[in-house]
């Protein structure tokens, strides 16, 4: 099978190429301005007003103040550090929804909490919600955590409602959310009023990997999960990693300029995509509608096929995609969110997640029609136009 030379990068939900304005942000805090920020000379000084100059511009687009933003290594970190840290101080048990990122749902079980159900777009059941917090068994709930926007089919969470759910049957209860789909297409400043805890992870929007953001809102008190040297105004234990932090602001800021020209531009696309494909084949389905996801998600389920192998001639074609399929005992399973969304096994087997982003192009989109079209098709035993084998994918 021929590879070619030009890669479609089809997987923006996984992570971002980063920004050349981030990577230009980030270099001096890797050579001349190598400081340590928690040091007292003046040299440590410039540095930590660095770290500052960023926490303010996360606090700008965030819609917070300064002092409530906690610099971490990741989003899995802030996911755990706000349910984890929550009842380590608190008690009681956590809540979420049933299609929550591993980072949430494990962290939710681990600590022997509920996991509540979703509709069949992967967004959280409302009345589900409300009854598992109505309860006044023990241990009450001290944390109740639900996703702004789906990391796996793209579907947008209602914040304001929830919160409105948590404030009434569990008003002990903080609220988490982890927005780290979120930055690309929804201004945050929106979401923050409603909630406690909101988790960032700066590799999602053109920033560094190995550096997130947990808000943590004026008067939530959490025990950190790392002990030490009390950076982060005792929150978040360890040495700042100065250049992901200052790169990760950038980056964001930048999102934050462009988002609704994105949006719009991405959505468009995303929209060809979707319906080229549901009009070149058959029995493929748009996995949730467009008017309950963001602009970039175009995720669909391909009846009689496997993921794992149209994962394969995609890439052999050099189109990057990810499926929501995982392989268990030797045998295809659907990832946790489709089947808690309900859908078939015959679709959910097939699942593809396409990503689109800020560097995605009319070209990419071109492109990714061509060889899916004919991979799903040399999958199903149909022919293959010998001009379409030629791009990679043969007949």
């Amino acid at each position: 099978m021929n590879a070619r030379d030009t890669l479609t990068y089809l997987d923006h939900a996984a992570t971002t190429p980063m920004r050349a304005e981030a990577v230009e942000a980030m270099l001096p805090f890797l050579s001349d301005r190598f400081a340590n920020p928690s040091g007292s000379h003046r040299f440590a000084r410039s540095v930590r007003q660095a770290v500052d100059e960023a926490r303010d511009v996360v606090a700008d687009v965030v819609g917070c103040q300064p002092g409530e933003v906690v610099f971490t290594g990741c989003g899995t970190e802030s996911d755990n550090a706000a349910i984890v840290g929550t009842q380590r101080r608190h008690g009681g048990i956590a809540v979420c929804a049933a299609a929550e990122h591993h980072a949430v749902l494990h962290a939710v079980q681990h600590g022997g909490g509920r996991v509540v159900g979703v509709d069949a777009a992967g967004r959280v059941d409302l009345d589900a919600l409300a009854a598992a917090l109505a309860s006044d068994a023990s241990p009450f709930v001290s944390v109740v955590s639900v996703m702004t926007v789906n990391n796996e089919v793209g579907s947008i969470n209602p914040m304001r409602e929830i919160a409105e759910i948590v404030r009434h049957h569990a008003p002990r209860a903080l609220l988490h959310t982890d927005a780290v789909q979120a930055p690309c297409w929804i201004d945050l400043r929106t979401i923050t009023p409603h909630v406690d805890l909101l988790a960032l992870s700066a590799h999602k929007f053109g920033g560094p990997k190995g550096v997130g953001v947990l808000i943590e809102r004026q008067g939530t008190v959490l025990e950190p999960l790392l002990q030490g040297g009390g950076q982060e105004r005792d929150r978040r234990s360890g040495t700042h990693n100065v250049a992901g932090i200052v790169a990760m602001a950038e980056a964001l800021r930048l999102t934050d300029i462009e988002r609704q020209a994105e949006n719009r531009r991405l959505a468009g696309l995303r929209d060809r995509l979707v319906d080229s494909l549901l009009q070149q084949l058959p029995d493929v389905i748009e996995t949730v509608p467009r008017d309950v996801k963001v602009a970039g998600s175009a995720h669909v389920c391909i009846a009689g096929i496997e993921s794992e192998s149209l994962l394969y001639l995609l890439d052999e074609a050099a189109v990057c995609a990810s499926a929501a399929s995982a392989c268990a005992s030797g045998a295809m399973e659907p990832s946790h969110v489709l089947a808690a969304m309900g859908v078939e096994k015959r679709y959910s087997l097939g699942a593809l997640r396409m990503s689109l982003g800020r560097t995605t192009t009319d070209a990419d989109i071109d492109c990714a029609l061509e060889v899916l079209v004919a991979a799903v098709r040399r999958l199903r035993g149909a022919p293959v136009h010998p001009a379409v084998g030629m791009k990679g994918v043969p007949a």
